[in-house]
């Protein structure tokens, strides 16, 4: 199977990593840590074996393409230009078509207060509209639970990810100076 991998030339951030197929399983972490198509990680060594029919490959997208093995590393303020290139990447690879996505990221959304903003950003691609939202689990706090916390047995169920999303905290509205 060829192995899809695009990140950027210093390597200090992945869009998108998987296999070749017509019909991927899609899943959605907060941030890459260090996996390549050589070396997977243990969060795409579990994605890499959901993929079964009607599934023929995966796409592991992220919230926020900066590698950082501990999410606590991650930038404290995103960087716009990795946001823009990472909403590209992933419209290039949805391309319109009614696939499943695989929220898959627990509460490593709340490591960064701007997590929420970039999901909410992400579901305005119009490449995505067509797609369908799922999860294996749910955490106590109701984030779609990341998939290291999942049994292997645990099925996919829906997920109303616009609901999901707008329940996420709002960053409060900043005071004016006057």
């Amino acid at each position: 199977m060829l192995d899809i991998y695009e990140n950027t030339v210093s390597n200090d951030a992945r869009f998108v990593i998987g296999t070749v197929g017509n019909n991927p399983l899609v899943c959605f972490g907060v941030n890459p840590s260090t996996a390549t198509p050589a070396l997977l990680d243990s969060t795409l060594r579990i994605v890499s074996n959901l993929v079964r029919p009607p599934f023929d490959s995966y796409l592991m997208f992220n919230l926020y393409p900066q590698r950082a093995k501990n999410p606590d590393a991650m930038h404290s303020i995103y960087d716009p230009e990795l946001k823009a290139k990472n909403e590209r990447h992933i419209a290039q690879r949805i391309a319109g078509r009614p696939l499943m996505i695989y929220a898959a990221w627990g509460n490593l959304i709340n490591k960064r207060e701007y997590l929420a903003d970039l999901l909410r950003d992400i579901l305005k691609i119009p490449e995505l509209h067509d797609c369908s939202w799922v999860t294996r689990k749910r955490t106590a706090t109701g984030n779609p639970r990341h998939p290291l916390r999942v049994s292997k047995s645990e099925p996919f169920t829906p997920l109303d990810i616009s609901a999901y999303a707008q329940s996420l905290v709002q960053p409060l509205p900043r005071m004016s100076s006057n």
